[in-house]
């Protein structure tokens, strides 16, 4: 079994090494763990049972919301892998590691990377899910990016030789990016961010027409996605005022949630825990959040893994009626990842989150920060905040052909490894992975087996939904 990564913050040990030192250094890791070794995978003699991984972390969740939770993951194998980071976690536990730490995503599947407006307004292609965030081995983010192009391409029904292009199209320009950045100065691999209009250009060169009419469609809907689409969608007036509409139980007013003596309550627990938000925001953004007003708040259910999870929408109102401004506080448990790579240096998750987003995104929302919060059972928790909609949205994977699947392999991997070069030694790792092919093999080899995996554990929750150990719920969510 590979050892434990030590728990040290990514890229510190490389202050004092020069480049070539670096590289040499990056090279002899391959004494550690053979490229090739990568494509090992094997389930551990005695693994714990995946559902009883998810029952785990059921447990200090919303009672009523866990159902949905199962039941979104019961819809595919894919959409099993989105929710089932804690059992994937724990399986690259024993996974070939070659010691180079940086900031993980945690939960790099493709559905996690996605355009968003930064904060120029211009869309951008990043990661865009922190959840898990922390510091680990890179390659627990390469193959959980890997396995899901494999998983994904089967969900579509694509043959095995395009479900390997696609996860060997993001390995391979994982591996070339991080080359590309390990040669660049410090600065530039800071300010290097992939923009949509730039990414729509390049993919001209290489998609069909039908392929390109789809991608611009979906980047026009990511641009018309912000707190006016949200305010038209999730919004109605009451009395003179406008108020979040119910549609429970995927978004909840809070004035059904507790009784009117508790609302009051809540209403100054609320504003005392907003203006610790605002302490965690830059100074000028203080000042733009200051020019909101609070005016209702709901809880909503979000994603797949996290449902279950506390996650409240805010809706607050500026210069008049015609601005909004909805914020989302989603609740940070420990990452899945702390078993295996160490405790946060962080006592508060929802900061862990923030810094982890901080460190490894181009461009954040400039309203992204973080808070402790008491609960309505009264247990203390932590969150962070960032805008509900913002221009945020992710590949519509169920619409892709086979070659598209590829060229957005292509992306991911480039954005992954831009993310890692920025937090972890990315001399080293280029000097690791090499010219040649035998990473991204090994990793498309151990993609079809962790698929192979992945299928198993989903048969595992549909048997244990269909004995009644566990209980579903469908949503049209």
């Amino acid at each position: 079994m590979p050892s434990a990564p030590t728990k040290s913050q990514p890229g510190k040990a490389v202050e004092t090494a020069t480049a070539v030192q670096r590289t040499a250094a990056g090279k002899a890791l391959r004494e550690k763990a053979s490229r090739a070794s990568h494509g090992e995978w094997e389930p551990a003699t005695r693994r714990r049972d995946p559902v009883k991984v998810l029952e785990d972390q059921a447990k200090g969740r919303v009672p009523e919301l866990v159902p949905i939770r199962y039941g979104r993951m019961l819809v595919s194998p894919f959409t099993f892998y989105r929710g089932a980071a804690a059992i994937m976690a724990m399986d690259l536990a024993n996974t070939p590691q070659s010691g180079v730490q940086v900031q993980l995503c945690g939960d790099a599947h493709l559905s996690n990377f996605g355009a968003f407006e930064a904060p120029d307004r211009r869309l951008v292609l990043d990661v865009n899910d922190f959840d898990e965030t922390l510091p680990g081995p890179w390659e627990w983010d390469v193959k959980r990016l890997a396995a899901s192009f494999e998983i994904a391409g089967r969900d579509r029904g694509f043959t095995p030789k395009e479900n390997r292009a696609a996860v060997l199209s993001a390995t391979r320009h994982y591996r070339k990016a991080m080359r590309e950045f390990a040669a660049m100065r410090n600065l530039d691999v800071w300010y290097a961010r992939l923009d949509v209009e730039t990414l729509i250009a390049d993919l001209a060169k290489v998609a069909h027409r039908k392929q390109m009419k789809a991608v611009k469609k979906n980047v026009k809907k990511a641009g018309k996605k912000n707190s006016l689409k949200a305010f038209d969608r999730l919004v109605h007036e009451v009395d003179g005022e406008p108020r979040i509409i119910s549609d429970p139980p995927l978004l909840v007013p809070i004035r059904e949630l507790a009784s009117e003596n508790q609302q009051e309550e809540l209403e100054e627990q609320l504003l005392e825990l907003l203006g610790t938000y605002r302490q965690s925001l830059k100074g000028d953004r203080r000042h733009l959040f200051d020019s909101y007003r609070l005016v209702d708040i709901a809880r909503k259910v979000v994603g797949v893994g996290s449902v279950g999870t506390r996650c409240w929408v805010l809706l607050m109102m500026g210069r008049d009626g015609q601005d909004p401004l909805f914020l989302q506080a989603k609740e940070a448990e420990a990452s899945v990842l702390e078993r295996y790579a160490g405790a946060s240096d962080f006592g508060n998750h929802g900061e862990r989150v923030v810094e982890g987003q901080w460190l490894m995104q181009a461009a954040s929302d400039i309203l992204l920060g973080w808070l402790p919060a008491v609960g309505l059972d009264g247990r203390k928790r932590a969150f962070y905040v960032r805008q509900l909609w913002d221009g945020k949205r992710s590949v519509e994977f169920e619409t892709l052909p086979p070659e598209g699947l590829a060229i957005y392999g292509r992306v991911c991997g480039w954005a992954l490894a831009r993310a890692h070069a920025r937090s972890g030694d990315r001399i080293a790792i280029g000097a690791y992975l090499g010219k040649g092919k035998s990473f991204d093999e090994a990793i498309a080899d151990f993609s079809v087996r962790y698929a192979d995996q992945n299928e198993l554990d989903y048969g595992a929750l549909a048997d244990a939904a269909k004995s009644g150990r566990i209980q579903t719920e469908t949503d049209l969510d």
